[in-house]
């Protein structure tokens, strides 16, 4: 399974997200202390000492980087600029949040298929396979592609009724979300993605 190590990022990165923190599924408790470190984070800021090469998708990973830290309003502002396929996906991720699962499907329809779905499908299977599953979640097991759509009314019946797999739900989105960093990441720098500089 992916492992995620916010060091590899660089100074900002490591500074900002804690590698082992889950998410809530819904909109969560904006962390106060990260708000002035998140507004003075530019592209070039993010990506140093390596070189910038795709300003939009550094932007898309300081819209996650907003989202990590339950600030939801502003990481929509951001990804709502970005018209391609990673900044509908950070939108999408952020109508789940809100909860606006009805919006977040549409935004998945728009995110069509994306490079991290095949690694996110092989790392739900793996946390579905340690349990614990209900009859909802149990799918997760035997996937054979990631379907988001799927994966946003698990996330919606786990608030609405505090289903048993809400924990096992924060998990996936947290691996859902350091898949798609890196991603954002490794184009926003040419492809070096988490490597040191």
């Amino acid at each position: 399974m992916f492992e995620f190590v916010a060091d590899r990022y660089g100074a900002a990165v490591a500074d900002l997200v804690d590698d082992q923190r889950l998410c809530a599924l819904g909109p969560g408790q904006p962390q106060l202390a990260f708000r002035q470190p998140l507004a003075r984070l530019t592209p070039q800021r993010l990506v140093e000492p390596r070189p910038l090469i795709d300003p939009p998708s550094a932007l898309g990973c300081i819209s996650a980087l907003w989202l990590w830290h339950d600030f939801l309003d502003e990481s929509h502002q951001i990804s709502q600029q970005l018209d391609d396929a990673s900044g509908r996906y950070w939108h999408a991720i952020m109508h789940r949040r809100e909860p606006d699962f009805a919006n977040s499907k549409y935004w998945f329809h728009r995110v069509g298929e994306h490079p991290v779905f095949a690694p996110l499908r092989a790392a739900a299977s793996e946390l579905a396979r340690a349990g614990p599953t209900d009859a909802q979640s149990a799918y997760l097991v035997g996937q054979t592609s990631w379907d988001p759509l799927r994966f946003v009314d698990l996330c919606a019946s786990a608030v609405r009724h505090s289903a048993p797999n809400e924990r096992l739900c924060r998990r996936i989105a947290r691996v859902e979300w350091q898949l798609h960093f890196d991603d954002c990441f490794r184009r926003a720098v040419g492809g070096s993605g988490a490597e040191p500089a």
